[in-house]
């Protein structure tokens, strides 16, 4: 998503203590003022947003974390849920500073700075260990995310390993926790309506509360307000008129404010504003806002397991390009890209059981079972296929360049930890479309 950076100060974000108002006495300086109560802004003053909406996006998040770090021995000083016995089972090769830069890099393009990457990849390490020991945040290995149990062995994949206890939801807690201990009080519905200038520099914020403007001088305004996600209006001028359509992840209140009132005072605007992160998402989920209550469960990322497929029964990804970690966000995009704007996600019981539960349990997400392909295809018909007959011929087309894949490398195991090369490309047979990794036939009932 685009940021903003400004030409009016030297150095116009730094971190100070947040001196914040009493109980019933207003004050109007601050040493410290941030407008956000995400996790990117951790000491607070204002939001627009009531209460029972505190977080931001992070609220919604699975709660994962990616930083270098140097395997296993270097990260279990700051997790809580590891026994003697789990820990002798556990597989984590170290994620370096240079596969994290490299990462960034080619998931952007090449169009991320350089050197604020450098920077948020260089400090990563000593951010987890201040959010551990400062924050309080409860760390815990993602075994449920990024770990399959391959031989015995809990084999982390993908470098992210680090998760939070209980998600996006322990994550906002435990910052809400620090808040409150360092005596930070939180304005809620409370919009900032206004930057305020003084001799070339940003000297306080106008702020909207119970129907009143009030200006606030400070020493230092820290944005951490989010993106536009939740206005459509901004979707649909900046990334496109399907973008209307988009379901909204998280809070209703990232609906721009922070970019225009940067923008108001000349602040100068960068980055990819035709760019978003954008995943697979519950087709039935609510359109303007995520449910508190579900969060992140919405997620459907269990794709590079199996195939999706579009309305006219067709794939139109390679599932298993890479990483889940590394395709989700611009696969969600290709799905809006679709037809209606839905896909549908296939497997057969090979590797139902591999999908993880908070996503695809039983009141998380509705099913459709079937003993064969062409009974999959019938029931489909009634939730949004368009050609049953092209489903089938997909499905068999898919499976049958498997197969050949495995009569040419009969000795080529499935292994969902590491890019295993098992794909449907061979000697004998190409699809237009590959599965680079984990390809599996689909054929063992239920569909």
């Amino acid at each position: 998503m685009p940021s903003v950076g400004s030409d009016l100060h030297p150095n116009p974000f730094f971190f100070c203590k947040v001196v914040s108002p009493t109980t019933g006495v207003l004050m109007t300086h601050f040493d410290c003022i941030v407008v956000g109560s995400g996790h990117a802004g951790s000491f607070l003053i204002v939001d627009k947003c009531p209460p029972g909406w505190v977080g931001g996006n992070g609220y919604f998040t699975a709660g994962a974390h990616r930083t270098v770090h140097g395997g296993l021995q270097d990260l279990l000083p700051i997790v809580s849920n590891l026994s003697s016995e789990v820990v002798d089972r556990i597989d984590m090769e170290p994620y370096t500073r240079d596969q994290f830069f490299e990462d960034i890099m080619r998931l952007g393009n090449g169009k991320a700075d350089p050197a604020i990457v450098s920077a948020v990849v260089d400090n990563s390490r000593d951010a987890i260990q201040w959010l551990a020991q400062s924050v309080k945040v409860p760390f815990v290995f993602s075994f449920h995310r990024q770990a399959y149990e391959v031989d015995g062995r809990q084999k982390f994949w993908g470098g992210m390993v680090l998760s939070v206890e209980a998600g996006g939801k322990g994550l906002i807690s435990a910052h809400q926790d620090a808040l409150s201990k360092a005596g930070v009080e939180l304005w809620f519905d409370t919009p900032c309506v206004e930057l305020l200038r003084e001799s070339n520099t940003i000297a306080g914020i106008v702020v909207r509360r119970n129907g009143v403007n009030i200006p606030l001088k400070t020493s230092a305004v820290i944005l951490a307000a989010g993106g536009f996600e939740a206005s459509s209006e901004l979707r649909t001028r900046y990334l496109g008129p399907e973008w209307e359509r988009a379901k909204v992840r998280g809070t209703p209140y990232n609906t721009g404010d922070g970019f225009q009132l940067a923008r108001a005072v000349g602040a100068r605007t960068t980055g990819d504003w035709a760019g978003c992160h954008n995943t697979a998402w519950d087709a039935d989920a609510p359109d303007d806002a995520g449910a508190r209550d579900v969060t992140n469960q919405y997620t459907k990322s269990g794709y590079p397991l199996g195939i999706m497929v579009n309305s006219d029964g067709a794939r139109f990804v390679d599932e298993g390009e890479d990483f889940r970690n590394y395709t989700y966000a611009k696969f969600g995009r290709a799905i809006l890209s679709q037809p209606g704007g839905i896909a549908f996600q296939i497997w057969d019981a090979k590797v139902i059981g591999s999908l993880r539960k908070e996503e695809y349990g039983d009141g998380i997400v509705e099913k459709t079972m079937a003993n064969n392909i062409e009974e999959l295809a019938r029931e489909l018909s009634a939730k949004g296929l368009k050609d049953s007959g092209a489903l089938i011929r997909t499905l068999n087309e898919f499976n049958a360049a498997v197969e050949r894949r495995q009569r040419d490398f009969p000795n080529q195991k499935w292994d969902p930890a590491v890019k295993d090369g098992l794909s449907t490309q061979s000697n004998s047979c190409h699809l237009d479309i590959p599965k680079s990794n984990w390809a599996l036939p689909i054929n063992q009932p239920p569909l």
